[in-house]
């Protein structure tokens, strides 16, 4: 499909540089296609879900991802050596971990920087290019390694707020907890699953004496989810693979409830990205230890997800896509609309959306 199909105009007054509080207080717009839209909260998703639904959380931490990094000069001494900070600046998203001393990172102002470059970050420990990709993506080697490194990069971090908050405000002390979902137990993303930052203990009861229950599974969200779709049409974009974990407890529990007849309710796009990519062919959920770079776009059959809770994303985005992909690409594009006109807020701290899907044979 054409990129420019998922294309709207959203003025940017309506993008959100702060959560609502409470949590529960933001606006959720509903969407069942074929029905009139709906103007609710996210107080109300307790009503609006059936006894015997299942909510599919994302339990993934956000790490202090972000980093002003120093280039060192040309000539420099080996990776142990002290050096003096001076040289070009870049700055360093973390986005990847793949292996005990290495990540992949977003640089920005990467084409001042080459493979065999060494960079300090934030003034406190040290990296080497170890390959320079294309789109500013590179392979960072560190000096320290496993829980030291951890330990360095919980120390030294910074929170990687989404490029279209930070581009207006510098991340501060609030963000440490409003960047966190309540559920957040396993560290490894560098961006929130931003539709579990609406869901608070009070909601999380009333949900439960209601018979709809909860079970968490964990794809760690990296940055390249904020990367623009740059292809003209789809099937030319790539996506960046994210790391998920679905145990078997946790597989079992989602297709028991499932057939006896209940619906699972992903919360993000990170959670159903990561149920879809576990599930078979019938909608049977298997145990998942895995990258997955799962690319949903209108045409695809959804086989383990019924609803889905969402922000509201940015034109052209993998994830209008997908919820194009859910309810259908006209349907989407008047809900924005919608939202648009009644002054939604958008993106990570904004409101949020329940869709359901278009009528289909359910996997």
């Amino acid at each position: 499909m054409r990129v420019a199909d998922f294309d709207f105009d959203l003025p940017e007054r309506l993008i959100a540089l702060r959560p609502a509080a409470p949590r529960e207080s933001a606006r959720l717009l509903v969407i069942r296609p074929g029905r009139p839209l709906e103007d609710r909260t996210i107080a109300d998703l307790p009503d609006l879900l059936t006894p015997g639904d299942t909510l599919v959380l994302n339990d993934t931490r956000v790490i202090p991802a972000a980093f002003n990094g120093v280039r060192a000069p040309r000539a420099a001494s080996p990776l142990d050596q002290p050096q003096p900070l001076f040289g070009p600046k870049v700055s360093v998203n973390l986005h990847k971990r793949v292996g005990p001393n290495t990540w992949l990172a977003f640089i920005k102002g990467a084409k001042k920087i080459e493979t065999g470059d060494r960079l300090t970050l934030n003034g406190a420990f040290a990296c080497l290019v170890a390959d320079k990709r294309e789109e500013g993506e590179a392979l960072l080697a560190f000096e320290l390694e496993d829980a030291e490194l951890d330990a360095a990069i919980a120390a030294h971090g910074t929170i990687p707020l989404p490029p279209y908050i930070a581009a207006k405000r510098t991340p501060d002390e609030r963000d440490l907890t409003d960047y966190q979902t309540l559920l957040a137990a396993r560290d490894g993303s560098v961006a929130a699953p931003t539709a579990g930052l609406h869901f608070t203990a009070d909601l999380f009861e009333r949900f439960a004496a209601r018979g709809i229950a909860r079970q968490t599974i964990t794809l760690h969200v990296g940055a390249g989810t904020f990367l623009p779709v740059k292809a003209d049409d789809t099937v030319d974009h790539r996506m960046h693979a994210e790391h998920g974990f679905i145990d078997q407890a946790a597989a079992t529990y989602l297709n028991t409830r499932r057939a006896a007849g209940g619906r699972s309710v992903a919360v993000g796009t990170t959670s159903l990205r990561l149920m879809e990519s576990a599930a078979d062919g019938a909608g049977v959920i298997h145990p998942y230890t895995d990258d997955t770079a799962i690319f949903i776009t209108p045409g695809y059959r959804f086989r383990a997800v019924d609803a889905l809770i969402t922000n509201f994303h940015l034109p052209r985005s993998t994830l209008f896509m997908l919820v194009s992909a859910l309810a259908g690409l006209e349907t989407m594009r008047a809900a924005y609309a919608h939202a648009i006109e009644n002054a939604y807020r958008f993106y990570s701290y904004g409101d949020a959306c329940l869709i359901f899907p278009e009528a289909h044979e359910r996997a």
